[in-house]
């Protein structure tokens, strides 16, 4: 990926992930351990997490709840309520990709234009789009629609109203989990945002490969959600996704909970028998 970024050449699936969600491979490349491990205190350690997130004492290294700032315990708690909102959601499987379709509407808005030409006519793209049900949950995906498919959208996602909306069976919230984990380093271990990396990028791949995009010279054959057989095996894709989602979403959650509770513990201790903060 940074050869191909030094050669500056673009790819619509990797540099997504890097791009969109602002994350860069260094989040990847650093390994934390997460909040409830505890680390040997030793040189390479005091090198590695040199961080105001890590406390070294009694010979050990840890992340520290307590160290947790007031913005940063704001965007742990709307992340786990928003993973606890859509896991508690039933998964929907009838967008058929087509958010997509619906950014590049009447060609006002085409994201890829320089980097992958249109495998069908912009005419065929907008006759789809008008002619299938879009009904896109997430926020994210539905705010680069273009103006002209906004309002053909049977529901209108906002920013506020996340929460209300977003649901398990969706490609783009279930690719958010990376985003999520990436956010809640180093209390979230490196391992599940790996492992969050991975969905994404399958994520990604399937988005694409769904998209009016021509991929094939980056050898990657379309899903042709124009087609009845395509949209057969772009919800078959979803769901295969979304069951590996699952885990990791509740994964995370717990995650978020166990820091949250703890540093919730931690703030109580520090509270002195009269009931007031310490100085």
């Amino acid at each position: 990926m940074r050869d191909r970024r030094a050669r500056r050449e673009k790819h619509p699936i990797f540099d997504f992930l890097n791009t969109y969600y602002q994350l860069s491979l260094g989040k990847l490349e650093a390994w934390h351990p997460g909040f409830g491990v505890a680390l040997e205190d030793c040189r390479a350690a005091r090198r590695a997490f040199a961080t105001r997130h890590y406390q070294f004492a009694e010979g050990t290294c840890r992340v520290e709840p307590s160290r947790i700032g007031g913005k940063e315990r704001e965007r742990l708690r709307f992340t786990a309520k928003l993973l606890a909102a859509t896991h508690g959601r039933p998964p929907s499987f009838v967008c058929h990709g087509l958010h997509e379709w619906a950014m590049v509407y009447r060609g006002t808005m085409v994201r890829h234009r320089e980097t992958v030409p249109f495998r069908i006519p912009q005419e065929e793209i907008d006759a789809l789009v008008e002619s299938r049900p879009l009904c896109c949950t997430h926020f994210d995906a539905f705010r680069h629609f273009s103006p002209g498919a906004q309002p053909l959208n049977r529901v209108q996602p906002g920013l506020w109203s996340r929460e209300e909306n977003e649901q398990p069976g969706c490609i783009h919230a279930n690719m958010d989990l990376y985003k999520w984990a990436a956010k809640a380093i180093p209390w979230v271990g490196s391992d599940l945002l790996w492992d969050c990396f991975q969905l994404a990028v399958q994520a990604r791949e399937i988005d694409m490969r769904a998209s009016p995009y021509d991929l094939s010279t980056l050898g990657y054959a379309p899903i042709t959600v124009e087609t009845e057989a395509g949209r057969t095996q772009y919800e078959e894709a979803q769901r295969s996704l979304c069951k590996t989602a699952h885990p990791l979403r509740l994964r995370l959650l717990a995650a978020l909970e166990n820091v949250l509770a703890a540093a919730g513990r931690e703030d109580h201790s520090h509270v002195d028998a009269a009931g007031s903060p310490p100085p």
